[in-house]
């Protein structure tokens, strides 16, 4: 008879790439037991990432923001009922992911342990229960480590005040701000700026550096920040660092330049970090870096025997999309499953703010940085049919190529629907075309997507071809 508490594998963590660890180890026959947390799966994914999503698609259709110049109209509802539609609308999209992660590790017989996991001995973990019950002991052949990660917390700012928020919580507001105060110009702090704009709130966004998104295409970042502006936004950009505290007159945040403001509410979005607190890595032979981050090889092997980490808890890029297929294919490398041996060296970057933000492969910049001789292509949406159909006219698509042979080296894309059309640019880069595959390509017309093809001539303008 099989022992109740040893597994093929145990996964600590229900977000989505341990349900995708899971998933693969469970399809080819393999034992298989999720431990977490939390009572839900569905990890910051749920929590965080698909809140925020929704809440911006929400914003744009109960506002009728960025398509009131075009008809001349609003969907005039009270700030306190457009929010409580927003928010029933999010909860609906959250709690359908829910389900059908719970239905997935449901259909693929894959046991789920509610508690607290710490690493024992000889590949064991111990369950803790918040119920105040014994704590439950388990073995494995395998332990993947997918724990994901939370806002992180700089010491200076005062989380515990009610209206200072990070990213998690400002995902959960349930009623309308008048003003709002947003600390980071990143993927997170961009798009819960430009969401709150939507929603008619007075922000202002405050940022560290030179430029918003600094991993992204520089042309791409300015042109987003002109049109965060032109929508009202106030927009600080080389501003230092800022800091909150609660004053005689309600929440002060204070810049670096000496300026105070006086928001409603304020998020700092200061990036993430990974949650291995009380997983007893050392314990275990798990190694970290300074950071706090579990090394891994190219397999995603720890440093421990049969112990495997994925997702945010190994770092950059730390993208939901690239978290669940470093966990399948830490999957396929335990247990020898003959599918998925590496991660896609080419993942798309997307920014759902508004509008939306995407790229993938290089910038001019980091070409130019690898001595490559490049050029560049655009194709502005305002000369684009379909754009001008749904009054999404602002941004473009832009192609970085090899001047000697036309190579896509990049694509990025500033716009509506950025993150869906960023793909065509992949799968182009993935088999070393070039920008005249573009050309040569028919398009849907009207389509957004035949921007590709103006930016491909333009592109051919800029090398005399």
């Amino acid at each position: 008879m099989a022992d109740a508490t040893h597994y093929d594998l145990v996964v600590l963590g229900g977000g989505p790439a341990g349900e995708k660890a899971a998933a693969q180890a469970a399809y080819w026959g393999k034992r298989v037991a999720v431990v977490d947390r939390a009572a839900q799966l569905g990890g910051a994914m749920a929590g965080g990432v698909v809140s925020s999503k929704t809440m911006r698609e929400a914003a744009l259709y109960l506002t009728g923001f960025r398509r009131r110049d075009v008809y001349d109209v609003s969907l005039e509802l009270t700030p306190e009922v457009a929010t409580d539609h927003l928010r029933r609308r999010t909860d609906h999209v959250v709690q359908m992911m829910v389900d059908r992660a719970t239905e997935n590790m449901r259909r693929h017989r894959v046991d789920r342990i509610h508690g607290r996991a710490a690493l024992g001995p000889d590949r064991s973990v111990v369950v803790q229960s918040d119920d105040g019950r014994a704590a439950q002991s388990i073995t494995a052949q395998v332990i993947i480590i997918t724990t994901g990660s939370r806002p992180f917390h700089p010491p200076t700012i005062p989380f515990d005040d009610p209206d200072v928020l990070d990213s998690d919580a400002a995902a959960l507001l349930d009623r309308p701000l008048r003003s709002l105060v947003v600390v980071g110009g990143g993927a997170v702090g961009c798009e819960f700026a430009s969401i709150f704009t939507a929603l008619g709130a007075d922000v202002v966004l405050v940022d560290s550096g030179p430029r918003l998104l600094p991993f992204m295409d520089a042309e791409i970042s300015d042109a987003l920040a002109a049109i965060f502006r032109s929508m009202g936004m106030r927009v600080m950009q080389g501003a230092g660092r800022a800091s909150a505290h609660r004053g005689a007159d309600g929440l002060e945040v204070e810049l670096a330049s000496g300026e105070t403001l006086r928001p409603e509410k304020v998020i700092f979005a200061a990036g993430r970090v990974g949650n291995t607190d009380g997983l007893g890595l050392d314990a275990a032979g798990v190694s970290t870096d300074e950071r706090g981050r579990i090394l891994v090889d190219e397999r995603y092997r720890t440093t421990a025997e049969g112990i495997y980490a994925a997702g945010d808890v190994i770092g950059p890029p730390a993208l939901g999309s690239v978290s669940m297929e470093q966990a399948r294919v830490a999957a396929c490398w335990a247990f020898d499953i003959p599918l998925k041996r590496a991660v896609d060296s080419l993942p798309p970057f997307g920014v759902y703010s508004v509008p939306e933000v995407a790229m993938v492969g290089l910038t001019e910049e980091a070409a130019t940085a690898q001595g490559i001789s490049c050029a560049s292509g655009r194709a502005r949406f305002e000369a684009n049919t379909r754009a001008a159909i749904s009054g999404a006219t602002e941004g473009m698509v832009k192609l970085v190529f090899a001047r000697d042979d036309l190579t896509l080296l990049g694509v990025h894309v500033l716009g509506d629907a950025a993150t869906e059309l960023v793909h065509l640019g992949q799968s182009v880069i993935h088999f070393g075309g070039t920008i005249e595959y573009f050309i040569h390509t028919t398009f849907n017309v009207p389509t957004m997507s035949e921007a590709y093809k103006y930016a491909a001539y333009d592109g051919l303008a800029q090398v005399g071809r």
